[in-house]
């Protein structure tokens, strides 16, 4: 059907049955107008693009008038007759309209990350990079990025090397998940790649501290101590037990602090970790002195339910500053981590059963990958053992040297 298209006769046009009907303008050619059968009136432009037969929808009657879009078609028919091809714009569009926070729910949703990993990637998009969140990808240039990194490393340089790492790995996912037709990436280059060729990164000292040995008993005996002062709150007990079974395992806190009783079996002195960082669950032996701390444990669903009794992580700062203002030793979570590898050193235990006591993942040679089980390591209790007892020994030759003077002094005062 053929006629010119005007305001008068498009809204003559009588919709069809069922379908749609096309019209097209008699005075430019490509140029046409689609009625459906609700009556719906959009005004479109149809031409041939390498050979395939294109056509774009210029927009609805009533909000174009004939002429107006009359305009748009010949706008729209140039290009194809110059060989663009409508549909591939249209698609290079979507693409680069892509935003930051579409890629990071695709980065979420594709990779295979831990619950708490998810909600510190949440947590970035929604603070750190707030204001690009719902922009277009291609916006983010080196430049911003090398100034939004110097912004927040101004106050916080740790954490600003962490944001943008995690926007690294967003920005590599969009690269590698979003193309432009022929294949392009949506991006040329990542451009927090700038932090590395410029070595803006900021330094950071790796932390190796831990409770030195020559304290070590003087700290185990104050530990003891504040488990058994009847003036804690439960919260106070579940940290002080907390910071003991971290000492007493070499376990991340957060794998301590997740553990459940049905992961326990006090019948074998035994552990199970599923959820670990390195992502490969294992089977732990306990020592006596784990097992002591767990069967002084209230009964539940977490061995060290938080505060509000469920998997909450308990706060263990308060605990470990008490123990700092006895001791005059200050030490954070993972501290202890390395506490039991240094007693371990001590002791001439080997490095690997340290790192496998403690779920630590193995930079391992073909001969202990082969032929070693790390899943499960039940056969290393009288290693666990032995650093359970080492803790102990030096506790009680503490307390003794402690008592030894006071003893004198009073004979001498009498």
């Amino acid at each position: 059907m053929q006629a010119k298209l005007t305001k008068t006769g498009v809204e003559g046009i009588a919709p069809p049955e069922k379908g749609e009907r096309l019209v097209w303008d008699t005075e430019l050619t490509g140029f046409g107008l689609r009625v459906t059968a609700k009556g719906k009136r959009s005004y479109i432009a149809q031409q041939r693009v390498n050979g395939k037969t294109r056509r774009v929808t210029l927009g609805q009657h009533g909000v174009y008038t004939a002429e107006e879009a009359r305009k748009k078609a010949r706008k729209a028919l140039g290009n194809m007759t110059e060989g663009e091809d409508p549909a591939v714009a249209k698609a290079r569009q979507k693409v680069l309209s892509v935003t930051l926070v579409d890629a990071t729910e695709g980065y979420l949703r594709d990779r295979d990350l831990k619950p708490r990993t998810v909600v510190d990637v949440r947590r970035q998009l929604d603070g750190a990079f707030a204001s690009w969140k719902d922009r277009p990808l291609v916006e983010l240039s080196r430049e911003k990025v090398a100034r939004r990194f110097r912004e927040l490393s101004a106050s916080a340089p740790s954490q600003a090397n962490q944001q943008f790492r995690i926007l690294r790995s967003i920005l590599n996912y969009a690269r590698a998940a979003y193309r432009l037709p022929g294949d392009e990436p949506i991006i040329a280059e990542n451009p927090v790649n700038v932090l590395s060729e410029t070595r803006a990164w900021n330094r950071q000292r790796t932390r190796n501290s831990y409770v030195p040995l020559d304290r070590i008993g003087e700290w185990w005996a104050a530990v003891q101590a504040e488990r058994a002062d009847p003036a804690l709150t439960p919260a106070g007990r579940t940290a002080a037990d907390l910071v003991a079974f971290l000492a007493l395992t070499g376990l991340r806190k957060g794998e301590a602090a997740a553990l459940r009783w049905i992961d326990v079996d006090l019948a074998d002195n035994s552990l199970r970790l599923e959820d670990t960082k390195n992502g490969e669950a294992v089977t732990l032996p306990l020592s006596e002195g784990a097992v002591r701390v767990l069967e002084q444990r209230p009964d539940g669903v977490y061995v060290f339910a938080g505060a509000r009794g469920d998997g909450t992580r308990p706060d263990m700062r308060p605990a470990l500053s008490r123990l700092a203002a006895r001791t005059g030793v200050s030490v954070t979570p993972h501290d202890l981590r390395r506490t039991f590898r240094a007693i371990g050193g001590a002791l001439d235990i080997e490095l690997w059963k340290c790192k496998a006591l403690m779920n630590h993942k193995q930079r391992q040679d073909v001969t202990l990958g082969s032929y070693t089980d790390l899943e499960d390591v039940r056969y290393l209790r009288p290693e666990a053992d032995a650093i359970a007892q080492y803790l102990d020994r030096q506790a009680a030759a503490a307390v003794a040297e402690n008592v030894l003077p006071l003893n004198r002094r009073a004979v001498e005062a009498s």
